[in-house]
């Protein structure tokens, strides 16, 4: 439609009275469906000129910001919340870009939490403006609170279930063993008593007797104690699982984590037959991270693919940097994992394993999204291919650093330098 008008325009000395008017009205008419849209439209806009005058607002915008729109005027004199006023000021004054900036907004007897985005207007390939739009995220960020409380009872629950069936076997062979323990000391106490009797004969038959029931003894009170560790062992993991981590967040690069941990374990991976490749990126950014959690996440999906290669096989660990994202690839070549067990791998006390506990993978999961990552695995155990291996992906994101805006020039434009 822009098009049509621009062509009629430069007709528009051939056209005559009637005509001028058909064009007027379509542009009217245009103009004024534009502006129902905008007001129609769920989320705030305003537009600034290249002098930073409101030309336009929508009234969304009004309802949202707390302000006195009139055509023309500053952005900064519209706006009567001063912390929106320096924020929007800031932004504008440096020419920044601007994604997802949350700014708190009392307006109307409410708290509001909105959501800012600030991009340029750009015009036959030059900035002749700002364009800001807001969103309100108020019930959204509710919804996901609540979302996030609903999926902490839920694996609450999941955890406090399984606690109960892990512990529930321990406590049974304590009592089993209790019960031995106490029939055994029975037997002692017996004999010794009757050593009134006939004391000759107990001392005949002391040393058999004190060897067994010694013996016996010693038995129990070591599987009492394993059983008991095994316990610890339980509350210990599940203590993890439920408590708030207390990141000790520091600068660093996780190449020379994961080279450390390599070289930590290098030699327990040769005797196993594993070939173990690295694939560092070496344009990685330093990210801020506490060492000591992600060594344990690292090395608890080492230990997993070492697992899974009993009889050898190779291990590949490979970092990258795109999209503002470092990712991170642990893959072996063991004997993977079922498709159907794909989607619980993740769960409190889920484990193919016999000697697994089912926590080493919540405990990476926990880990990775305390870090406001991501962690996904891709396997195939296909007896009939012979395909095997599984692939676990991390995504740390990286805080999006501030870009300025195409500065704007009357006859050119080009990129702003980084405050």
């Amino acid at each position: 439609m822009v098009d049509f008008f621009r062509r009629a325009l430069r007709k528009l000395d051939k056209l005559n009275a009637e005509q001028r008017r058909e064009l007027l009205v379509s542009a009217v008419s245009e103009i004024s469906l534009l502006e129902n849209v905008l007001d129609s439209i769920d989320m705030g806009i305003l537009v600034c000129d290249e002098a930073d005058n409101l030309i336009m607002v929508n009234k969304c915008a009004q309802r949202l910001i707390p302000m006195n729109y009139i055509e023309g005027v500053k952005l900064r004199f519209a706006i009567t919340n001063e912390s929106i006023v320096e924020a929007f000021g800031d932004i504008i004054k440096n020419r920044e870009k601007v994604i997802d900036k949350e700014i708190d907004v009392y307006n109307q007897g409410r708290n509001r939490l909105l959501s800012v985005n600030v991009v340029p207007l750009v015009q036959d390939k030059r900035i002749t403006g700002t364009l800001i739009y807001i969103e309100d995220i108020t019930e959204k960020r509710k919804g996901e609170a609540r979302l996030r409380r609903a999926e902490t009872l839920a694996s609450l629950t999941t955890l406090a279930a399984g606690v109960a069936h892990e512990i529930k076997n321990p406590l049974g062979s304590i009592s089993i063993h209790l019960q031995l323990l106490q029939k055994a000391l029975a037997k002692k106490i017996k004999t010794c008593n009757s050593v009134l009797e006939n004391k000759e004969e107990y001392v005949q038959n002391e040393n058999v007797n004190e060897k067994d029931t010694g013996s016996s003894t010693d038995k129990y009170f070591d599987v009492l104690k394993e059983e008991i560790d095994r316990l610890n062992r339980i509350v210990v993991d599940f203590l993890f699982a439920v408590r708030p981590m207390n990141l000790e967040l520091r600068e660093g690069n996780l190449n020379y984590l994961i080279s450390h941990i390599v070289e930590f374990i290098h030699f327990e991976m040769e005797q196993s037959g594993i070939k173990c490749n690295l694939e560092l990126d070496e344009t990685l950014p330093k990210i801020l991270f506490d060492e000591r959690y992600m060594k344990q996440a690292l090395l608890n999906l080492i230990k997993n693919a070492q697992a899974a290669m009993s009889g050898g096989g190779e291990l590949s660990i490979s970092t990258n940097y795109a999209d503002n994202e470092i990712r991170i690839s642990i893959s072996d070549t063991g004997s993977g994992i079922k498709k159907e067990f794909l989607s619980k791998i993740f769960e409190p006390y889920f484990t193919t394993r016999e000697t697994g506990t089912g926590l080493g993978l919540t405990q990476v999961y926990k880990i990775i999204r305390e870090h406001h990552g991501e962690i996904s695995v891709d396997s195939s155990s296909d007896e009939e291919t012979g395909a095997h291996g599984t692939e676990f992906k991390i995504s740390l994101p990286i805080p999006q650093k501030e870009t300025r805006m195409l500065s704007y020039e009357r006859d050119s434009f080009n990129l702003g330098e980084k405050i």
